[in-house]
């Protein structure tokens, strides 16, 4: 199975090193890490992820097509019609189109998304709401080739919804056990109905400060 994972400037790791590391844990994935240079690519923390793969020497004809989020630098990627036109080539063979966060944002931008359901996130379910694309406010969301996670930690759920989907059950729960994924946050303030409506406001106004200062 060639799993083809882009990566960008300013992305999100966690959005990519999730899924990442649950297919690692597949016998069968042949996994490349792709951006347009094989140079160090920045994240938004003060880490940065070395690509395996260029866009010129990476698989010809990719099973599945993955591309993480971030926060403003994925809204610069929606414009970037170098990666979108990569994206695209990419896809017209591939089985699968994939996306954690907002990188569904980016795939719908290529035109990949329409008349298809996904997910993102929930910052982000009014945007790609207004793309063509019918939003589905779920954990993650499988729809006929195209597979989407929700924001950030979403990606080791949807990578294992993905190998069982692709793999089976036995396959995806050996991994997660393997992985000793059993979380049990310390809050109870990971989605907008869960958290206190003083901190869903606080995080949307950091939010909002980030755009107006970009």
């Amino acid at each position: 199975m060639k799993i083809l994972m882009l990566i960008y400037p300013g992305m999100t790791p966690l959005d990519f090193l999730g899924p990442l590391q649950v297919w690692s844990q597949w016998p069968n994935a042949n996994i490349q890490v792709v951006w347009q240079h094989k140079e160090v690519v920045s994240t938004d923390t003060v880490a940065g992820i070395m690509p395996s793969h260029s866009f010129e020497d990476c698989f010809a004809e990719p099973d599945i097509v993955f591309v993480p989020g971030g926060g403003l630098p994925t809204l610069e990627l929606m414009e970037n019609q170098v990666v979108l036109k990569f994206l695209q080539q990419k896809a017209q063979k591939a089985s699968w189109v994939c996306s954690v966060c907002t990188g569904s944002l980016v795939l719908a931008a290529a035109g990949l998304l329409a008349g298809k359901r996904a997910t993102t996130h929930w910052a982000a379910l009014d945007a790609l709401a207004t793309m063509g694309v019918e939003v589905i406010k779920e954990r993650y969301v499988i729809d006929d080739g195209v597979a989407s996670g929700g924001g950030v930690t979403a990606g080791i759920d949807f990578g294992l919804a993905m190998l069982d989907t692709i793999a089976g059950r036995d396959v995806a729960e050996a991994v997660q056990l393997a992985l000793e994924y059993n979380p049990q946050a310390p809050f109870n303030s990971g989605t907008p109905e869960q958290a206190r409506p003083e901190i869903v406001d606080a995080v949307l106004n950091r939010y909002l400060s980030m755009t107006q200062t970009a």
